[in-house]
Order: structure tokens, then sequence, then C-alpha cells
């Protein structure tokens, strides 16, 4: 589809549930909730599926779209490329899907995608102008969040002009572009940055420091007295290292499991990387999921990069 397409979809349908990724970001959740708000301005019934894993952090800009009762007739998944995304709890299948991941596997029956978007919002919010004629201040400052959210407040390499240029046009809607920056930025709790010390404290190093990955277990969450909430954009920290082209961030679960999330320079497509174990996303942005102890998970990380490294 195009923005003309899914908007007339979205005309066509009600009682519309959204779904967001598990571990969901600021993109997926201000994304979701931004088309949720553009619908039911237009009379639509619409809600967000309770994504159990949504922190508090973003709960509070989210909460008056989220509905664990909410009787759908079609389901449309926000910024979800693959169906072992979806959130924990849910087992239906997707009628469309909005995203902006080079690696969505089409499991939608109607797609949206735009892959040179730097977030789902970028997309969303031409949806909503086709749909709505206008932007709310309200659904301007959630596209904010998910824009700023997804390229680190415009320092990551995913930025371009139109990045910028959607930034501005937001900002023009009303979005509470100064707020969000120092809550969702500038401000962090006292057991991240305590985290943030033991994350540093235990960088790995590898390749002549081109290579970076850092570890957390659940026992430096607990030393830190941590929670989700402290853990947003802790992908970033390795690849603050000067000379760094790719930065790992291994976070285990619980017991025998581990998310990696993987970031790169141009150079290395860390999407390749991640493929090795069922992951995927962005060349320069992506994760995946597996099973085994952190120490185990970091060897079979460095063995698969040492056969694409180049």
């Amino acid at each position: 589809m195009n923005y003309r397409e899914c908007a007339e979809w979205l005309s066509n349908h009600d009682n519309i549930l959204l779904l967001t990724h598990i571990r969901p970001d600021g993109d997926t959740l201000g994304s979701a909730s931004a088309l949720c708000s553009a619908l039911r301005r237009c009379g639509k019934k619409a809600a967000l599926y309770k994504n159990p894993d949504i922190t508090p952090k973003y709960m509070k800009y989210i909460e008056q779209y989220v509905d664990a009762n909410f009787a759908y007739d079609c389901v449309v998944a926000v910024d979800v490329a693959e169906k072992h995304m979806f959130p924990m709890g849910f087992t239906g299948e997707a009628d469309a899907c909005i995203d902006h991941h080079p690696t969505n596997s089409h499991y939608a029956t109607e797609l949206l995608l735009h892959p040179e978007k730097a977030s789902c919002g970028e997309a969303v919010l031409e949806v909503i102008k086709e749909l709505c004629g206008n932007v709310t201040p309200e659904e301007a400052s959630l596209l904010y969040m998910a824009v700023s959210t997804d390229c680190g407040c415009f320092r990551y390499a995913n930025v371009t002009a139109e990045t910028f240029a959607a930034a501005s046009e937001l900002a023009s809607y009303g979005a509470s572009v100064q707020a969000l920056n120092f809550d969702l930025f500038r401000q962090v709790s006292r057991a991240r940055i305590v985290l943030e010390g033991e994350i540093c404290s235990g960088l790995k190093f590898y390749k002549n420091d081109a290579v970076v990955i850092a570890t957390v277990t659940m026992d430096m969450m607990k030393n830190a007295g941590a929670t989700d909430d402290d853990c947003d954009d802790i992908a970033g920290i390795p690849g603050r290292v000067a000379g760094c082209v790719v930065s790992m961030v291994i976070r285990e679960l619980r017991e025998g499991k581990c998310k990696v999330s993987v970031r790169s320079q141009p150079s290395f497509d860390s999407a390749a990387l991640c493929a090795v174990f069922g992951g995927g996303g962005h060349k320069m942005a992506s994760g995946c999921t597996i099973n085994a102890d952190p120490d185990t998970v970091r060897q079979m990380m460095i063995d698969a990069l040492d056969k694409l490294w180049d």
C-alpha cells in the first residue's frame, strides 16, 4: 500500500486493534498511539493491545490508548517486522502492517513499508495526514517521541534530511519537543547511572577496538536496582568508544536466554549478523534472541561476526 491506500483501508475498517512489538520502544508505542488517536477522531473504535512489556517511562504517555478488553474486528501491527515480534499473549494474525524495517517478512495481508525512513513514526505521520487532513498537538508529541527515540535524538546514522523535516513539521503542529527531549534523553534514574557504570567497566574489545561488546546480566540489574524502565537505549553505550565499527549489548533476559542488540557503522551489515540467529532489523541497527548464557552468546556472536568481517 501507499499512504493514501493505507488511509483508505483504515477508513473502510472499524474496531481496530493496534499491535506494538515485544520490548516496545518509543517508535512502536508513539506511532501506534498517534494512529489510535487519529482513528478515534475519524469516529473509529481503536485501541492498543495491552503489551505487558510497556514500561512506566512510556505508559504515562500512552495509557489512554491501551485497552486490555477491547473487542476488535481487525488487527494492524505498527513497527513490527516479524510475527515472532508480536507482543506476549497475542496469538492472532495481523490484517495490516505499517513498518519501516527492511527485513519485514510481509506476514500481513496489507503492508505499508518505507525502509528508507529512520522511524515508523515518519510513515504514520503521512498516514494520519491522509486520514484526517491534519495532526493534533497530542499526535504530534507522540510522533515526535517515535521519531526522536528511534534515531537517538538525531544522533544515529539513520538520520536523513527527511528525519529533520518530519521533526520540524511535528514541532509546527505543537509537539512538546523541549519537555520530551528532557524526559527521554537528558534525565535518567540513579539505578540507570549505576548500571551504566557496571556496563562500561565490563566492556570487551575485539579487532583492535573496532568491535565492542557489553553484557548486562540479571545480577547486574539486581545490584543496580534497575528495571526494564532503566534499559532504554542501552544498545548505544558500547558504540561510544572511539574507533568502534560494531557494538553489541548482550542482555540476559532470564537464565539461558539473552537478547542481543547490534549497532554498526555503514561498512558492516548488522542485519546480516543477526539473521544468522533468526533476528533482523536495519543494516546499522538489528537484534536477535539466543537461548544460551551470556558468555556463550558472546562467543557465538564473535564467531558469526568473524565470517562476515571484511
